[in-house]
């Protein structure tokens, strides 16, 4: 069943965590840390071996998380992901028919552009905000130079995206951010080290909390 995407929690917490190829019992142990350390959105990409039991598994279990899937490319994912669960979908590429599916389908929708001409078609086709992807190309510099002309437009930069930059790509005019492996250590998921991980969840959230407005 599929919960419907809190865009206030989203608001709140900009951060997309983007789990891909995690396996099912490391995703258990993250997603209540996750949630504890006050993190409110979870990408499980489609591409993993087991999508579709996690973003379930995720979304029977944890109403107050926003659940999606990610790496969605064709309308056939699209519909595995919204049977699966999802309430939302992140995509690495422009698809116009994606994006009217998924609004058609009241899911929020973070289509991937990088081109001035494909943000705007993007976000005028209707995304809920759209993922420049790869962010590691140009930077946070690059969201202050295409919000100068297209100002109303919420970017959501990914890839290359870390503590040591985050609050960059807010004061630049990010709406949120994805994140992958700079948010999920490996070392403290191997150990299974509760503590590290949500000390290293708690330095996103208090960082994100200097740039975003309650």
């Amino acid at each position: 069943m599929k919960n419907t995407f809190d865009l206030r929690l989203f608001n709140q917490m900009p951060v997309v965590g983007i789990l891909r190829n995690y396996s099912f019992d490391e995703i258990e142990f993250i997603a209540p840390i996750y949630q504890e350390a006050g993190l409110t959105t979870l990408e499980i990409t489609m591409n993993s071996a087991a999508a579709e039991e996690e973003i379930k598994y995720l979304s029977s279990n944890f109403p107050g998380l926003n659940i999606g899937a990610g790496t969605v490319c064709t309308l056939a994912d699209l519909d595995q992901a919204e049977k699966a669960g999802a309430s939302f979908i992140v995509s690495p590429i422009l698809d116009v028919r994606l994006i009217r599916e998924a609004n058609r389908k009241n899911l929020a929708v973070f289509p991937g552009a990088f081109s001035p001409t494909e943000i705007y078609q993007a976000w005028q086709a209707g995304a809920t905000a759209v993922k420049i992807f790869p962010a590691t190309m140009f930077g946070p510099k690059y969201v202050k130079e295409i919000k100068a002309p297209l100002n109303d437009i919420k970017l959501l930069p990914t890839g290359g995206v870390s503590p040591n930059n985050i609050n960059d790509y807010f004061e630049n005019g990010a709406t949120g951010v994805g994140m992958g492996s700079s948010l999920f250590n490996k070392k403290f998921l191997q150990a299974r080290d509760k503590e590290g991980l949500l000390s290293g969840f708690r330095e996103i959230v208090e960082l994100v909390g200097r740039s975003v407005s309650p």
